[in-house]
């Protein structure tokens, strides 16, 4: 357990307001039911400016939220609590060449719920639009993709066809080929245009 400045001199209500918070109770109503009270006795706690010990100590025991943040307003409100943000490479492609353009943070909860999350991302982007991708994949199928043909990358649509080809399609004219004749680089799993 961690050590903070505390001061019991105070508002109350602002204290209040962080359990109501922590139990996710929409009313105060709700948070005077929870613990047995009167709303009249609850109504007097907010005038008050007594710190609500008994409440903050049973919130704590019963949510796991941090004592510092619900005593003070200050830290994580949970101890534990980890962001739902990754952080991966962006490159830009530039007439077919990919130039490394830092990082971009993007947070989980855009991913499709239900599909697993890209185990090895980064960003592309170019003219049109920035598309996530995954380079990390066990077979490749029907879809966009990056490609490198010949030196020159671009995001293509690859359509499977029997004996290990696929179809390219998606910029100038489409061909089929042999897996092996082109360089999968990864595939796309989210495009993000602009309007």
């Amino acid at each position: 357990m961690s050590k903070f400045p505390f001061a019991q001199s105070g508002n109350s209500a602002e204290v209040l307001d962080r359990i109501i918070d922590a139990y996710g109770f929409g009313s105060k109503l709700a948070l005077a039911d929870h613990f047995k009270m009167a709303s009249s006795s609850l109504s007097g706690r907010y005038r008050r400016d007594n710190f609500p010990a008994d409440m903050v100590v049973q919130c704590c025991a019963e949510t796991g939220v941090s004592l510092e943040w619900l005593a003070t307003g200050q830290g994580k409100k949970f101890d534990d609590e980890q962001l739902d943000i990754m952080k991966f490479p962006k490159k830009k492609l530039v007439d077919g060449q990919l130039y490394n353009s830092g990082f971009v943070m993007f947070d989980k909860v855009f991913f499709k719920a239900g599909n697993p999350l890209p185990s090895d991302p980064i960003c592309v982007q170019d003219e049109k639009a920035q598309y996530i991708l995954d380079q990390k994949f066990a077979e490749v199928f029907d879809g966009e993709w990056l490609i490198n043909v010949e030196g020159k990358s671009s995001i293509r649509t690859l359509t499977r066809i029997p004996v290990k080809k696929v179809r390219v399609s998606g910029v100038g004219m489409a061909f089929d080929c042999g897996l092996e004749d082109i360089e999968i680089i990864g595939r796309v799993v989210m495009t993000i245009t602009n309007a």
